[in-house]
């Protein structure tokens, strides 16, 4: 496989800039060897990573049709989220309407892109709402994501998140968020994780595995790079960043260190892997950040949903609001905007 170089941001037309242009699949990333030398080696400059993500969203603007066309490609690289304790199938039905239709069609029609077809990436719930959401979904294409191994924590009994893997997969989930044991990373026992996420891996199946770091609670952005590595070489389709329920979640530095990771290890196995932020991006002006990002870092082909998600719920209706000030010239109140 050809990873694409690193171009700077285009002036492609705001329609093709929401659809994007026809990509081939890419091959599955099968994993490697661990290789301790070069995790056991990697070095990150702190102070290196915060003045680079700083200029992230000073250099760069987007605005108008062009910011208009950038938050509708936003939106089809969301896994609509809900992973709250008073879940409800109503709510998740309500949610898998939401990702099928997540913009008013009067706004899409105003902007031109009605023939599009824009949906969400995926819809993303606990294990328990796994049969409800695939049913709403039925016959859509849209899959669904379940967080397994014992989220969010991750402390349950292997055999048992190995077993809740296998019953989301049977149960139609075709992406599995799983969580790593953050011990493994704070006591730098690379092979233990290697190990782990290997296993999740083969528990999955067919189904891809985005491997949640749980970045806020591994201490330093050094311990991020090397978990990065470790969980791609282990097989993980996706490195992501977050829970969501740490007092910590995405922020720019950390997802510089995992997309460095990411280049790296395509440019050594020429495997692309996926980067998955999640909590903490609430609205558009955060969206335009992270797709900046990777636009600099890794280039076009990382602008679609095989190699970008975003972890949210929120979000979508702070775009939503966004596109409607963009045809009108009026910011609405958020009610006009159904939440997932």
């Amino acid at each position: 496989m050809t990873i694409e170089s690193r171009d700077k941001l285009s002036a492609a037309p705001p329609t093709e800039a929401a659809a994007g242009p026809p990509f081939a699949p890419l091959p599955r990333n099968p994993g490697t060897a661990l290789e301790l030398d070069w995790v056991q080696g990697a070095r990150v400059n702190l102070s290196a990573v915060e003045r680079r993500t700083a200029t992230l969203t000073t250099r760069r603007s987007v605005k108008k049709a062009w910011q208009a066309a950038w938050l509708l490609k936003a939106i089809t690289l969301i896994d609509l989220t809900t992973l709250a304790g008073d879940d409800t199938p109503g709510r998740v039905r309500r949610l898998c309407a939401k990702a099928l239709s997540p913009v008013r069609a009067d706004l899409l029609d105003e902007l031109g892109v009605a023939d599009l077809g824009i949906t969400t990436a995926a819809v993303c719930v606990y294990h328990e709402m796994v049969p409800t959401a695939v049913a709403a979904l039925r016959g859509s294409g849209l899959p669904v994501a379940a967080v397994s191994t014992g989220f969010p924590a991750g402390l349950s009994p292997f055999e048992t998140r190995l077993d809740e893997i296998k019953r989301s997969v049977a149960a139609g989930a075709t992406e599995i968020d799983i969580v790593i044991s953050r011990r493994h990373v704070l006591l730098q026992d690379w092979q233990a994780l290697y190990d782990e996420v290997r296993l999740f891996r083969a528990a999955c199946g067919d189904a891809h595995l985005k491997a949640i770091l749980a970045t806020g609670e591994l201490g330093t952005l050094r311990n991020v790079y090397r978990a990065s590595l470790v969980a791609m070489m282990a097989g993980a389709d996706f490195v992501k960043t977050s829970t969501g329920k740490e007092s910590v979640n995405a922020t720019l530095p950390v997802s510089l260190a995992m997309v460095r990771a990411i280049r790296d290890y395509a440019e050594r196995t020429g495997f692309a892997v996926g980067f998955k932020p999640a909590g903490g991006l609430r609205t558009a002006k955060d969206a335009l950040a992270w797709l900046v990002l990777m636009k600099e870092e890794l280039g076009r082909r990382w602008l679609e949903p095989d190699l970008l998600r975003f972890g949210a719920s929120s979000l979508l209706a702070d775009i939503e609001r966004q596109l409607e000030h963009h045809v009108t010239g009026r910011y609405s109140a958020g009610y006009r905007h159904p939440l997932a």
